[in-house]
């Protein structure tokens, strides 16, 4: 067998089904697009799900990918795995070929077959294959037309060959093809093996066959609920690292050169010599594997962070770091070693090479925080393990592992692997229990999913009536010269049922044959207006797709009574609409601006962009200062005043993609796109180039003005810059410049001086609040007579206690520290109202702290009678209170208090 390398066995894929009618698409992102049920992509078939479940269409019938996959995810991860096992990684490639209605198992089993032994010349007599046990079509495809032994052809139950979505839905028989690692053991024992599920064969390409749909759970796959689906479908997928390890010849899938290359870069950055890397074989494949996926990752988006998809990507990194540290390696290293990545994936995958500054720049950040705690990370591990050996204890708590997360940023990954190395581990369970506990505190995002059986039924049954078209409602948002539009009534939703009319006050949402209004996507918000026909009206207040294609006006009947099939007349609120636009058009100039300014490691994390304001979070490690602020507003406002006409252009995805088109992070994206080119005169090269539905100026001149209002956190390596142009823009600094007019007559001085004036204001309200505090001092002091003989005497032991008039917190401390020296050997408890709080204050001198007096314990109970609490050193302690009404009766307990601590 050819010996083939890792480009062109996928290119051979490709190319195949192409020449069988296939239209090849593109991977699509490892963040599933609008899919809230999926943390990762994980398999081919995801970018095409709605399509199988009818909720979306394509212009193609059948299609071929090579699609970035993870599997790896919170509970159920099985991550210990990478690097002991030969075929288990956390990243990987899935190639498969789909059939939306056309062919279905006779086309899909054959062009397998053609392949696997024709193109890849892989052969025959090492394959075998299984079918569902009741698909007897499928077994006779391969054992009379393709001509398969029936000793090489096991029928499975459901529990292998039997594939669905949900307990419900679409779902059908699968067919898998073998690669037999051990063909020595002859034909014989091939199907006695196969249901024994041992290590003998290799799974290489599952065949699934979507046939019917299941109405209701059927945990036995009895058939008595599912229906046969009117368009079967194909989703086929098969693991490319273990296609190329049999395609290559070797034992292991790291032992392709899609990890030795990593591999190899490795032993290089190390200095380590081949005895050291046999040595340290399974951390080698640790580090290659998590590199691969935290760049993939990082390339689409997913930066390292602490909660949700963003832990993973850290997560390995750390890992990787771990694994590194095992072999003694304390320094970085990792940011150089995803340059292989990039060198050796980007020819297939070029948003590898598009984004190498943001991938090298987050691995970066990440190593360099992870390095710097890990030894403390590892101390206080270590500390933890010595007691569970003092005390018996083989398993960790998860409240335990929890704070080594929390406290000192170890994974529970790294937690396990490190006590499962030294013959402990973890109670995993109670661990996400408290994971668990601290996201509903601190307020962590719960998902909810929404039934859309009702828009899906609806979207189909228009189709079919043609009072909508096959691709679904006409919708063209961005001619702003064609407003008003008209349309026709094609749906009245009405509290989640379909209607035939709505009358005045009704909640309604109405579905039109064609429409206008823009439906809210990418961060940027639907648009307002009515809807009119002959005697009623309808106001729109917001916008939305439940299902792909299909498009609902949400409002309110506010005159007459509407009828499905109304003529209507959509008027969309312009002057919103404008502002919208002006707001959308200049995130494009920031986003590249910061770019320009900060450094192609900057990336969008998501937007707002409504009529008001807009709203840009973007990647980038550090708060901005007013400089870089500054030049950032300076070169948008540059690209406004050039007035630079916008380019918009429809174009294939994979076109935009390597023309270097930015896209929006976990966006879903078809195989056209709109993509919003803003030029750079200067340079004659695109200053802005981004994927886009949204709408927008025709040129950057109408925008007006951009002004930033503020920057901050939006989360870990996360910075948020809020802005306003146009109007608001208009509004801001009228509003501002009022403000400054009326300051300037306020201060008595000119706009110019204001801030010359404002210094000299504070100076004298300094100089005036010193005076202040001097003179309260002096009072204070000339005061302490007076409280030296408030002093009662206890068996020789003088106390002061009492509440006195004080500025601030630091003035009754003085004052304490004045009474407690002049005393020489006593106790002062003073009180204070300040700010409307009880402030509380105890001193003592030390010969009787050697005799158990304690201020803390003093002070506790006299601010307990105060509605608070406290506590301190012996000699000196602090406390407060809300109720300071109270304070001349809780003081007057001192006494008391400290008679019972003499008598102990």
């Amino acid at each position: 067998m050819e010996k083939w390398d890792s480009s062109s066995v996928r290119q051979a894929f490709l190319d195949f089904f192409a020449g069988k009618g296939h239209a090849v698409v593109q991977s699509s992102s490892l963040v599933p697009g609008k899919d809230p049920t999926l943390l990762f992509t994980n398999a081919g078939m995801v970018q095409f799900k709605d399509v199988f479940l009818g909720t979306d269409s394509r212009s193609y019938a059948r299609a071929t990918t090579a699609q970035k996959c993870m599997r790896i995810s919170g509970k159920h991860n099985d991550l210990e795995n990478v690097g002991p096992s030969p075929r288990h990684h956390t990243f990987f490639e899935m190639l498969g070929n789909f059939s939306f209605g056309d062919y279905f198992k006779r086309e899909a089993i054959h062009y397998a077959y053609e392949l696997i032994t024709e193109v890849y010349q892989i052969p025959p007599n090492r394959l075998v294959f299984t079918v569902f046990q009741t698909d007897d079509e499928a077994y006779d495809i391969w054992t009379k037309e393709i001509g398969i032994s029936p000793a090489r052809v096991a029928r499975m139950s459901p529990k292998t060959n039997f594939w669905q979505m949900a307990e419900t839905g679409p779902c059908g028989p699968t067919s898998e093809i073998h690669w037999d690692l051990k063909p020595e053991l002859g034909e014989a024992s091939i199907l006695e093996a196969l249901q024994k599920e041992d290590d003998r064969f290799l799974e290489l390409w599952n065949l699934v066959f979507m046939e019917y749909n299941r109405t209701e759970p059927d945990p036995d796959h009895s058939g008595q609920y599912d229906i046969p689906l009117p368009a079967p479908g194909v989703d086929t997928g098969m693991g490319f690292e273990r296609l190329l390890a049999v395609m290559q010849g070797v034992k292991t899938n790291y032992d392709t050169e899609l990890f030795t290359d990593l591999m190899d870069a490795t032993q290089e950055i190390l200095g380590h010599d081949d005895a050291t890397r046999e040595q340290h074989n399974i951390p080698y494949r640790v580090i290659a594997d998590h590199i691969r996926a935290a760049s993939f990752l990082i390339a689409d988006g997913v930066n390292p962070g602490t909660t949700g998809r963003e832990y993973i990507p850290r997560m390995l990194i750390r890992r990787a770091l771990r694994f590194a540290n095992s072999m003694g390696i304390e320094r970085p290293f990792l940011t150089d070693l995803a340059d292989a990545v990039i060198c050796k994936m980007s020819p297939a995958y070029p948003e590898l090479l598009q984004y190498r500054t943001a991938i090298r720049y987050q691995i970066s950040a990440e190593e360099e925080r992870f390095t710097k705690s890990l030894s403390n990370s590892l101390a206080e591990l270590d500390a933890r393990i010595r007691d569970m050996e003092a005390s018996g204890k083989t398993v960790m708590s998860g409240r335990e592992a929890f704070f080594l997360f929390a406290t000192h940023g170890l994974p529970l990954e790294l937690t396990r692997d490190l006590l499962n190395e030294r013959g402990y581990s973890v109670d995993e369970s109670s661990f996400y229990a408290e994971l668990d506990k601290h996201r509903e505190i601190s307020g962590g995002e719960i998902g909810a999913f929404e039934d859309v059986t009702t828009y899906s039924t609806l979207l189909e049954k228009l189709r079919q009536e043609g009072v909508i078209e096959n691709q679904g409602i006409s919708y063209n948002p961005y001619d702003t010269s064609k407003l008003p539009f008209k349309s026709r009534i094609a749906s009245i939703i009405r509290d989640g049922q379909i209607e035939l009319s709505a009358s005045y006050g009704d909640e309604v949402e109405i579905v039109l044959n064609q429409t206008a209004f823009y439906v809210e996507s990418g961060g940027q918000i639907s648009d307002t207006g009515t809807l009119s026909g002959a005697g009623w009206e309808i106001e729109v207040y917001n916008m939305r797709e439940p299902v792909g294609s299909l498009i609902v006006h949400i409002g309110q009947v506010t005159n007459g009574e509407v009828h499905v099939a109304d003529p209507v007349v959509g008027h969309i609120d312009l002057a919103r609409r404008w502002d919208i636009m002006r707001n959308h058009t200049a995130t494009h100039l920031l986003h590249a601006s910061l770019r320009s300014g900060l450094g192609d490691h900057v990336r969008q994390k998501g937007s707002l962009v409504a009529p008001d304001r807009l709203r840009f979070d973007f990647t980038h490690n550090s708060p901005l200062s007013g400089e870089e602020l500054d030049q950032i507003a300076a070169l948008v406002n540059n690209m406004i005043l050039a007035n630079i006409p916008l380019e918009i252009v429809h174009k294939p995805l994979s076109e935009a993609r390597k023309e270097g088109a930015m896209a929006l992070f976990g966006e879903k994206y078809g195989d056209e796109v709109r993509t919003v080119t803003i030029g750079d005169p200067a340079k004659e090269a695109r200053f802005s180039y981004e994927l886009c539905g949204g709408t927008h100026v025709r040129s950057t001149g109408e925008i007006g003005y951009f002004l930033i209002t503020h920057e901050e956190s939006s989360g870990a390596g996360v910075r948020r810059i809020e802005a306003v142009t146009g109007w608001g823009a208009f509004d801001l600094i009228t509003r501002r410049l009022n403000q400054m007019s009326l300051l300037s007559d306020r201060l008595n001085t000119q706009p110019e001086n204001i801030v010359d004036a404002v210094d000299r204001l504070i100076e004298s309200l300094n100089e005036t609040t010193r005076r202040v505090e001097t003179l309260a001092r002096q009072s204070a002091r000339q005061s302490l007579d007076h409280l030296l003989e408030t002093a009662t005497d206890l068996d020789g032991v003088k106390v002061v206690a009492a509440q006195v008039d004080a500025a601030d917190a630091d003035l009754l401390a003085e004052m304490a520290d004045w009474c407690r020296d002049r005393l020489t050997s006593g106790i002062v408890v003073l009180g204070a109202p300040i700010d409307g709080k009880a402030r509380l204050v105890a001193k003592v001198t030390s010969d009787l702290v050697e005799k158990g007096i304690h201020a803390g314990r003093i002070v506790n109970d006299v601010a307990q009678k105060v509605g608070g609490g406290g506590g301190g050193r012996p000699d000196f302690a602090t406390a407060g209170g809300r109720e300071p009404e109270k304070l001349v009766s809780a003081l007057s307990g001192v006494t008391g208090i400290i008679q019972s601590m003499l008598t102990e």
